[in-house]
């Protein structure tokens, strides 16, 4: 008798088809994030009320996202579930106390740089990397 690997079978294309609707929903998010972003004034006038329409394109989109996220984790076996968990528990937590910090310094112009969203999006998906990893180096 063999052993069934996690690399076959229905949980594995179970898996591989909620990792690639993840990938789709996130690449639609960010086409539709720069579509809202870069839209008003190169494509269309920037009163247009396109602009409107494109911004509430990508919070849909997002939601997308978001419930195929869930959809994601809930595939997952307990191991990789808690290893996705604590990482965005790291995420978060650190964007929260990093983000309201870096907000307060550039409000009171302790730093020469202006706070943007961007760059907390960055620390977050660093941070929540550097946990992933961290996590799957403990446990694998």
């Amino acid at each position: 008798m063999t052993t069934p690997t996690p690399t076959a079978g229905p949980w594995a294309a179970r898996m591989r088809r909620h990792t690639l609707g993840l990938a789709a929903w996130t690449a639609a998010w960010v086409a539709s994030l720069a579509l809202a972003r870069f839209g008003p004034g190169p494509v269309w006038p920037e009163s247009s009320s396109l602009t409107p329409i494109a911004v509430g394109l990508c919070v849909l989109v997002g939601i997308g996202m978001l419930v195929a996220n869930k959809r994601h984790l809930l595939g997952m076996d307990e191991l990789q579930r808690t290893l996705q968990l604590q990482a965005m528990a790291w995420a978060l937590g650190a964007g929260l106390v990093a983000g309201t910090a870096w907000t307060l310094l550039d409000r009171y112009q302790l730093i020469a740089v202006d706070a943007s969203i961007a760059h907390l999006i960055i620390f977050m998906a660093l941070t929540y990397l550097a946990a992933l990893a961290l996590g799957l180096r403990r446990y694998l």
